[in-house]
């Protein structure tokens, strides 16, 4: 997964951060109780961690890029446990999770049968009845213009409901707005 510069440099600001901590975390989980143990993949450069923290008594965030992950450790120390790894093939047990989130990141998976597998993972490592939530960006030209030199492969959320039940999940909802999409499904 890559992200060019300007793109990266967005994403590790304080603009960002608190874009996050304001707009996308707040509306992604409006409603949802993350229960005691949270999972976040792709937790990047860590703009969701504080808000997390916030819903959950211990987070754990997988990350796919060593380096991003050496900086998540490093910057926040005991608040998050990070382990290096794939979302699509995590290295961690069945049934762990209260809930499993991921925001802004599904694009970055480089293909469809990739996003599944991740979907199918989140499913695995959740405990049955608990929750998989997040947002991701909606396909435009603007969007696309950011992610030039990226990898970007936006899934529409007219799919999302389909994959989620493939995956297993069960009551799914998909919401839409200005510029990116919610969902959220439970392990049964």
């Amino acid at each position: 997964m890559g992200m060019n510069y300007l793109h990266s440099v967005l994403c590790r600001s304080k603009l960002w951060e608190c874009a996050s901590a304001t707009r996308i975390v707040p509306w992604a989980l409006t409603g949802l109780d993350l229960g005691a143990c949270a999972l976040e993949i792709g937790p990047g450069y860590g703009a969701n961690i504080a808000s997390l923290r916030r819903r959950a008594a211990t987070l754990t965030g997988v990350e796919i890029d060593p380096v991003l992950a050496t900086r998540l450790r490093e910057r926040s120390g005991s608040d998050v446990r990070v382990v290096d790894g794939d979302g699509a093939a995590m290295p961690l047990p069945d049934n762990e999770f209260n809930s499993v989130v991921c925001f802004t990141m599904l694009h970055h998976v480089p293909s469809p049968p990739r996003q599944d597998d991740l979907f199918a993972e989140a499913f695995r490592v959740l405990r049955p009845g608990g929750v998989f939530a997040g947002s991701d960006g909606l396909d435009s030209l603007s969007f696309r213009l950011m992610h030039v030199g990226d990898t970007c492969v936006p899934v529409p959320p007219r799919t999302m409901a389909d994959r989620l039940a493939r995956a297993g999940f069960t009551d799914i909802d998909i919401a839409t707005r200005s510029k990116m999409f919610r969902f959220r499904a439970r392990r049964p």
